[in-house]
């Protein structure tokens, strides 16, 4: 992790249009995975730009509204929990992060992708993986906030309709007080059936 306040380099090679891309949600047992894609000016920084898990809530916030003010392009895709159980997280990671680069209103020269999986795309974009790229390039780190934030912001909004679950704290991830409420209220629609942990083999969806 780079020490705080660090300026992440905001491209890998100079001169040619680079789009970040991360996604945030492949370990909660509920909701969206969502992705995006980011192309910043190449004279971008910011002091507080990190991985978004290493950054306070407040401040992704911050950089969320600067991020989408700033960005030459920037797009944010969800992929839902029904596709997730089609495809398997790992594809619906990176549909989504696909996705979001088709909707760039700029069409990007080279990818930054997060991780170290991805599939060639139809538009045959060239990339390359990035292992916690989130915390190495400004643009996967951007990628990173916009995603983190809006699923945030969407879990949130879906834990008013379902308080008994704790969304708005655990974000849909597999915490104790989220397993607890499963085993006492069930499963609910937006859970993804594929997902299955050992404490709760006895509860059937």
């Amino acid at each position: 992790m780079p020490p705080k306040n660090i300026t992440l380099p905001p491209y890998m090679e100079a001169g040619r249009i680079e789009a970040g891309l991360d996604e945030a949600g492949r370990g909660p047992l509920v909701g969206p995975v969502y992705a995006a894609a980011v192309i910043l000016p190449p004279d971008f920084h910011h002091p507080l730009l990190n991985d978004s898990k290493q950054m306070k809530r407040k401040d992704r916030e911050l950089l969320r509204e600067v991020i989408e003010k700033e960005a030459v392009a920037w797009a944010v895709e969800a992929v839902s929990a029904e596709e997730i159980d089609q495809l398997n997280i790992l594809r619906a990671s990176i549909t989504g992060m696909q996705r979001a680069v088709r909707r760039l209103s700029v069409r990007p020269e080279f990818l930054l992708v997060d991780g170290n999986r991805f599939y060639p795309m139809e538009e045959k974009i060239p990339y390359t993986c990035v292992v916690k790229g989130d915390g190495k390039y400004a643009s996967i780190a951007a990628a990173s906030v916009l995603a983190k934030t809006w699923r945030d912001e969407y879990m949130t909004q879906l834990a008013k309709e379902y308080p008994q679950y704790g969304w708005e704290k655990n974000m849909g991830y597999p915490t104790p007080d989220h397993i607890a409420a499963i085993l006492e209220f069930g499963f609910t629609p937006h859970h993804r059936k594929s997902f299955h942990l050992k404490q709760l083999e006895p509860t059937l969806f």
